[in-house]
């Protein structure tokens, strides 16, 4: 058995042991960090070129993704892996008994999960939530996009140079992050001139309430917002479709973490026995709640898919680079504490295991390179669409399992929609659990 501590510290480790580009300035960034790990028990001890959500959690699952596909390559090329075994079903695998996946995120996850009660004076996990409505956007103007860089002078972010540059370095790509701000409760006769410790209070979370349902009542203190529905991020400025990373993660507990593609060749999903969370702000019933409770009931699931106990476990050990080591080592003139504005992903994997990104694309690409392979994600959906055909095509014709043996599957949106079970067991889970859940634009998902 693991310990948390051991799980933090060997995740903290390798973020250690990778290259300098792309990480945080100390003392004036600050990051989070979630990781997928594969334990073993041993005898003997948009047009999908873009990556649209660079939260930690996302980034993990999608390297995650990556390195089944290799192993999965592996497996139906020579017939052995050291994760899969062949299961009953035609050109079905399975994992080997003694595997298993852990997740660990080195905060805990925005949305649901980080709405906790707040007994000291630690900094809030997310950036309050503010009014839409103020902020220019609306309500109803739900639109999926890549996400920009905060506009804060003093924020570093990883550019788009004008002239070529070595293309040849290590990939980035990026998304829009913005510095979180401390939230305090709406000025109301009820909670002005009270002490802080009198009104008890709750850390917020930057996720919205997803439109159509309830909404956050505002209210000081405890009152401030709705626990158990779907968020939407980032938690400012105008709403996206990407979900809360704690309704991602409690998605993948029904559904499991392998996604729609690798279900053609997975007998059964895959789900993360354990999550395990760093030193932070956090509260076991809320992460329970979060992402365990909402999806508990759901039933008449197919075949290989079932709502997975996670265990939840903290660890007492505090990433460097969080955002209250971050203040604590801030020193005068280092300019405004930050958000880090790169995502770093490292997978193992033997060609290209590391991934660095801003705005959505690789760090360091021209412009004129924009839309071009040139300028991809390596998890972006094109490129993990792309290996995984190349895993289809390296698949003996007579060991493709049944679901992929039409030959009108053509577009990424084709190959998922084809992989009935999975499919089966998300609307069994919309309609029990996540009715709310924003459906994607179906136009954006018919590439190849």
């Amino acid at each position: 058995m693991f310990h948390a501590d051991e799980i933090a510290g060997l995740c903290y480790e390798r973020f250690n042991q990778l290259p300098r580009r792309g990480k945080p300035e100390p003392g004036r960034e600050w990051t989070l960090l979630a990781a997928v790990l594969q334990l073993t028990r041993c005898a003997d001890s948009d047009t999908g070129d873009v990556l649209n959500d660079s939260h930690a959690e996302v980034i993990a699952r999608r390297g995650c993704i990556r390195y089944l596909i290799q192993k999965l390559h592996g497996a139906v090329s020579a017939g052995d892996s050291s994760v899969f075994c062949r299961a009953d079903q035609r050109g079905k695998w399975k994992l080997k008994p003694g595997v298993s996946f852990l997740f660990f995120t080195s905060h805990t996850p925005c949305g649901d999960a980080s709405i906790i009660p707040m007994t000291d004076s630690e900094s809030q996990p997310c950036p309050p939530v503010t009014s839409v409505k103020g902020d220019g956007g609306t309500d109803g103007e739900l639109k999926r996009k890549a996400e920009e860089p905060s506009e804060g002078k003093n924020t570093k972010l990883p550019r788009l140079e004008e002239q070529e540059t070595n293309l040849d370095d290590p990939k980035q790509a990026s998304s829009k992050t913005e510095a979180p701000s401390q939230s305090h409760s709406p000025e109301t006769p009820d909670s002005v001139g009270l002490h802080p410790q009198s009104v008890p209070d709750i850390h917020r979370t930057g996720a919205k309430c997803v439109p159509g349902g309830p909404a956050d009542p505002l209210h000081p203190g405890v009152g401030y917002h709705s626990t158990g529905v779907l968020r939407v991020k980032p938690g400012r400025g105008e709403p996206t479709l990407s979900l809360s990373c704690s309704d991602k993660l409690a998605r993948w507990a029904v559904l499991g973490f392998q996604g729609a593609l690798l279900s053609h060749y997975l007998e059964e999903a895959l789900y993360f026995s354990t999550v395990v969370v760093g030193k932070c702000p956090y509260n076991r019933e809320a992460m329970h709640r979060a992402l365990v409770t909402r999806c508990s009931q759901v039933s008449d699931l197919p075949a290989g898919f079932s709502p997975c106990p996670l265990e939840v476990l903290q660890s007492s050990l505090e990433f460097p680079f969080s955002q209250a080591q971050t203040e604590l080592r801030h020193q005068a003139g280092q300019g405004r504490i930050s958000p880090c504005g790169a995502a770093i992903s490292w997978c193992n994997v033997t060609e290209q295991p590391l991934d660095v990104t801003a705005n959505g694309y690789k760090h360091g690409v021209t412009r004129k390179a924009l839309g071009t392979a040139k300028a991809r994600s390596l998890l972006c959906k094109l490129e993990l669409f792309t290996s995984f055909l190349s895993l289809v095509s390296a698949t003996d014709p007579s060991a493709l399992p049944d679901s992929l043996r039409r030959t009108e599957l053509q577009t990424y949106l084709d190959y998922k929609q084809a992989s009935e079970s999975y499919q089966q067991a998300w609307t069994k889970l919309r309609g029990q659990a996540f009715p709310l859940w924003p459906r994607s634009d179906r136009d954006l998902l018919l590439f190849h």
